[in-house]
């Protein structure tokens, strides 16, 4: 069996949230969403995960995961720091705000050699659809993969999220548009109180099955991104549109996979609660031992 990563985006900034989002406790026994996904991540057939973080809270981060998931999968860490810039390229004064997605990815380059799954910290995907990546990864040797979900099964009921809207043919994906502020306003799916979206729509939320040559496309990209908006402070390098981009130019194909496991994320504080009471009725129904690790 070929030894496959599960890359864990834990270095972002959730501003609607407010807080480390990352480690908020929804199982009773103080299990993360990282804790369930780890652990579906096992039980599918991976071997190793790398977690993406930032310098300011890598003890804390490092002190939960590591003394719990010893001995059970092998764990790295890497910082997504704000000075990590190609040869030339300094960070402006006054930036705060993390590179984005794609230059996340990018950091943990010196770490994975093999096929790697990239998903992020606070949302749950279910085992199934870390199985579809597993499943990919064994009968296909060169391209590259995305899970999506039906829109309708993604929305929080505390307020607007965003997503990306996925064009879909023959089994590929085609296209990604970024909707923003997507509510459910009583029975209407709109983006930002206008546009109204289908229920069924396919949505993207940064589950991909990547393989190293991903990191030179990334690399290649980074670059023409810093020359292009380096001085803006709020610029971020997104996997979307890297992705995008390969598609657009017929560098590579991204095969779409259909999950059906339930997805819960955490956006808003509220939703800590109904993503706990969620998990829970999986757990009652055997899904989960009452104590994962």
């Amino acid at each position: 069996m070929q030894n496959i990563t599960l890359l864990v985006i834990a270095a972002g900034i959730g501003s609607r949230f407010g807080g480390l989002k990352q480690m908020a406790s929804v199982g009773k026994n103080g299990e993360s969403i990282i804790d369930y996904s780890v652990y579906d991540a096992i039980k599918s057939g991976f071997n190793k995960v790398v977690f993406v973080i930032r310098s300011e809270f890598q003890n804390e981060f490092k002190e939960h995961i590591s003394r719990k998931y010893a001995g059970k999968i092998q764990v790295d860490f890497v910082l997504q720091e704000l000075n990590a810039l190609p040869n030339g390229f300094l960070c402006p004064k006054g930036r705060k705000l993390p590179w984005g997605t794609g230059h996340a990815i990018l950091s943990a380059s010196n770490l994975i050699k093999e096929p790697f799954c990239v998903i992020n910290a606070d949302d749950f995907y279910g085992r199934e659809s870390f199985k579809k990546i597993i499943e990919f990864f064994s009968k296909d040797s060169k391209n590259l993969s995305m899970v999506y979900f039906k829109l309708g099964r993604t929305l929080s009921p505390f307020g607007g999220v965003n997503r990306a809207i996925c064009k879909l043919n023959n089994g590929f994906l085609m296209n990604l548009i970024e909707k923003e502020n997507i509510q459910n306003n009583n029975g209407i799916i709109t983006s930002n109180n206008i546009s109204k979206i289908d229920v069924r729509a396919p949505v993207s939320l940064n589950m991909w099955g990547f393989r190293p040559f991903i990191f030179d496309h990334l690399e290649e990209m980074f670059i023409k991104f810093i020359n292009k908006n380096g001085e803006d402070l709020n610029s971020e390098f997104l996997i979307p549109t890297v992705v995008n981009n390969l598609i657009q130019t017929q560098r590579e194909k991204v095969f779409a996979l259909n999950s059906n496991s339930n997805w819960f994320g955490i956006t808003h504080k509220e939703d800590i609660s109904f993503v706990g009471s969620e998990i829970q009725k999986i757990v009652d129904n055997g899904g989960y031992p009452k104590e994962l690790f």
